[in-house]
C-alpha cells in the first residue's frame, strides 16, 4: 500500500493526531485501555522469567485482537533532521523489512521517522520488537489491524490499546482485568 493510502487510512480513524502512540490515549480516552506487563506495575524486567511474563502478556493481548490477521507494524527512528535517515542495524533487526512511511514532528523539534511493515500475526512473531519496547530500546511502536481502527502501543511497562469504541474496549478490559492499573486514571 502506498504511503499516501496509509496516511489516508490513518486519518479516517485518527484524524485528531499523528501516528504517535503516546498521544493517542490523551486524544481518544474513550477508546483506550492500558494494561501493565508485570505484576505490581513494575516497569522493567530483572529476570528471564519476568521478560517471559512481559512477552506473554503482550502476545496474549495482541492475539486477542489480531489472531490470524495481517497487521501493520510501525516503529520509529528519531532525528533532528529530515528526511528520514537510514535505519540503525539494531532497528532493522527488531523490525525487519520495514519501509519508510511518514515523519511525525515532535514539540521538542525532533522528528520521528515512522517505518511500516505488514506481518501475518501469530504469537511470538514480533518478540524482538516487543522485547526492545519493553526494555525502552525503542519507543512509539504501533501494531494495527488492516483497517487501522484497532491500535496497540507497547512500551516499557505496559501496552496501550485503542479500539473502535467503548463497546469494544469493555470486553477486552474484562478479559485482562488482572493486568489493569489499580489507579482510577487507568495509568
Amino acid at each position: 500500500m502506498a504511503n499516501e493510502d496509509l496516511l489516508a487510512r490513518w486519518d479516517e480513524n485518527w484524524l485528531s493526531c499523528q501516528p504517535y502512540g503516546p498521544v493517542l490515549r490523551q486524544v481518544y480516552p474513550d477508546r483506550w485501555v492500558r494494561f501493565h506487563t508485570l505484576p505490581g506495575s513494575k516497569r522493567y524486567p530483572d529476570t528471564v522469567d519476568e521478560l517471559a511474563t512481559i512477552l506473554g502478556r503482550y502476545n496474549a493481548i495482541l492475539d486477542e485482537l489480531f489472531c490470524g490477521q495481517d497487521v501493520f507494524v510501525v516503529s520509529p527512528d528519531w532525528s533532528d533532521e529530515p528526511p528520514a535517515p537510514s535505519r540503525p542495524a539494531e532497528h532493522e533487526a527488531w523490525h525487519p523489512g520495514a519501509r519508510y512511511w511518514t515523519s511525525v514532528d515532535l514539540e521538542s523539534g525532533s522528528q520521528w521517522h515512522m517505518y511500516v511493515s505488514t506481518v501475518h500475526w501469530t504469537p511470538g512473531c514480533l518478540d524482538p520488537l516487543l522485547d526492545a519496547a519493553a526494555d525502552d530500546k525503542t519507543a512509539g511502536v504501533l501494531i494495527m489491524d488492516a483497517t487501522m481502527r484497532r491500535v496497540c502501543h507497547p512500551y516499557d511497562g505496559g501496552i496501550d490499546v485503542l479500539l473502535v469504541d467503548l463497546a469494544e474496549v469493555d470486553p477486552v478490559r474484562s478479559r485482562f482485568t488482572d493486568w489493569l492499573s489499580p489507579n482510577a486514571s487507568g495509568l
